[in-house]
């Protein structure tokens, strides 16, 4: 049987291999989510090793030849790899992580966040659904995909990273990658460390903002000094740091660091017809935001806000006496703390020269100033027109039976080193919704759902092998 038999008889017959498979696949995925797997904690080094080593061994199990540990300076990731039998065949590689956020029962868990409980069609267990139900649903798939189409490997090459500090930010991804750049080159990445917009809405995402972060340091008196002495007649630096956030923004909500929008890829009409076709409710997400009003850049919608435009936010700011009472003192030193969310065609390293001679500029004589910029994310972002999108668009589609609308993502991940090291186009295959509760307690994931995805992955290497046969 091929992918090019009537859809009928191949969505058939994918479903009936992950029927039968089904409660095998989800005895697998309870016993590894009783690993606590929490990167974060030292405590727990040896379980995040134990869940690494748990799914190369199932890899292996799974059919790939190849399935290794791979060790960082930290938590260790592992990395699995499947030929296809065609050498002209596009190669992808699937992004996720086994390494999981701290919970305890006290955190406000019904039951042991390790100990996987299914009720009502959902499981519920840290990791459930990020990241490890959308990791291992690729292992169901593929075999899905070879018992549907009688052959042997994948009709792609497959490559699989999944790495073990996620939830730590990541520390040494990007210098794994970068050593691992041959063994990992690929045509197209999959990551399936995502969410779909909810449980009726079928989405695929389609970029993710970068990020840029700094703290900027002034330093007026070599000291505190009194404010009826010599206030009025030297540079107070609290004061210079009120006016330097002030100066952030115009009244349109626009930042005016000089260049920062340089290059800025915008929003197509088409992009934003998408975005409008979501079924968004303004008043349930800023109750979600446990905010009060909206508010950001004019011309702009929520949705083109958090996802299509960069932004500058205010982290932190202090500086002086902030204990009870008063203390007239002009206070020796004040900080902010910046944050840049970056979209596509912006370069971090062009920000960081903008916002660094802008807060020149802005800083008056007497005061002097320190600024400190953290790693940055780069912005990635796949044209709607992508082949490997649409075959991905195809995929989830066909395991809905329903027409797949797009969202981008508003915050920042690894996804962006992957694009940046590799130099190939970053695709979202996720099955989770926003009440799957991440982070939280009681993070659950919808089993049917869970199972869409294994349905979609076993769809998706064919149809990239058909119609993206000529890789660039």
């Amino acid at each position: 049987m091929t992918m090019s038999q009537p859809v009928d008889s191949a969505v058939s017959a994918v479903r009936t291999y992950i029927e039968q498979h089904r409660a095998a696949f989800l005895d697998d995925l309870a016993e590894w989510l009783r690993i606590p797997s929490v990167s974060a904690q030292p405590d727990h080094g040896p379980d995040v090793r134990r869940s690494a080593d748990w799914l190369a061994a199932k890899l292996k199990e799974t059919g790939f030849p190849t399935a290794e540990v791979w060790e960082t300076p930290g938590a260790p990731a592992v990395f699995a790899e499947w030929p296809a039998e065609d050498p002209t065949a596009p190669t992808v590689l699937v992004y996720g992580h086994h390494d999981v956020q701290p919970a305890a029962r006290e955190d406000g868990w019904d039951s042991d966040p390790f100990e996987p409980v299914v009720r009502d069609n959902r499981l519920y267990a840290r990791g459930a659904a990020d990241d490890k139900g959308q990791v291992l649903f690729h292992a169901l798939g593929v075999r899905a995909h070879l018992a549907a189409t009688g052959r042997t490997a994948p009709a792609v090459n497959l490559k699989l990273l999944i790495e073990g500090e996620e939830e730590s930010g990541s520390p040494h991804f990007r210098a794994l990658v970068e050593e691992h750049t041959h063994r990992l080159a690929a045509d197209a990445v999959i990551v399936s460390d995502t969410s779909m917009w909810d449980e009726n809405t079928p989405t695929v995402c389609t970029g993710m903002r970068g990020l840029a972060e700094c703290e900027i340091r002034l330093y007026g008196p070599d000291q505190d000094i009194h404010s009826g002495a010599f206030g009025g007649a030297v540079p107070n630096p609290a004061t210079a740091v009120a006016r330097l956030v002030a100066a952030l923004h115009d009244e349109h909500a626009r930042v005016t660091v000089p260049g920062f929008y340089d290059g800025i890829v915008e929003l197509t009409d088409r992009e934003r017809e998408l975005f409008a076709e979501l079924p968004f409710d303004e008043e349930q997400w800023l109750h979600t935001a446990k905010s009060h009003a909206t508010h950001g850049e004019s011309g702009h919608t929520t949705l083109e806000r958090i996802w299509a435009r960069p932004t500058a936010e205010v982290n932190g700011i202090g500086g002086g006496y902030q204990g009870p009472g008063s203390k007239t003192i002009i206070p020796s030193s004040a900080m902010v703390k910046l944050s840049f969310r970056l979209v596509a065609g912006q370069d971090p390293d062009h920000i960081e020269k903008a916002v660094r001679t802008w807060a020149t500029e802005q800083v008056p004589a007497g005061i002097r100033h320190e600024i400190t910029f953290s790693p940055a994310t780069r912005p990635c972002l796949t044209p709607l027109d992508h082949p490997a999108l649409q075959s991905v668009v195809r995929a989830l589609g066909r395991a809905f039976e329903s027409s797949v609308r797009f969202t981008r993502e508003g915050g920042s991940g690894p996804a962006a080193d992957l694009q940046d090291v590799l130099g190939a186009p970053v695709l979202f295959l996720g099955i989770s919704v926003p009440s799957d509760g991440w982070h939280a307690p009681n993070e659950k994931v919808e089993l049917e759902l869970l199972l869409k995805g294994v349905e979609a992955s076993a769809y998706l290497w064919g149809d990239l092998a058909e119609h993206w046969s000529h890789a660039p």
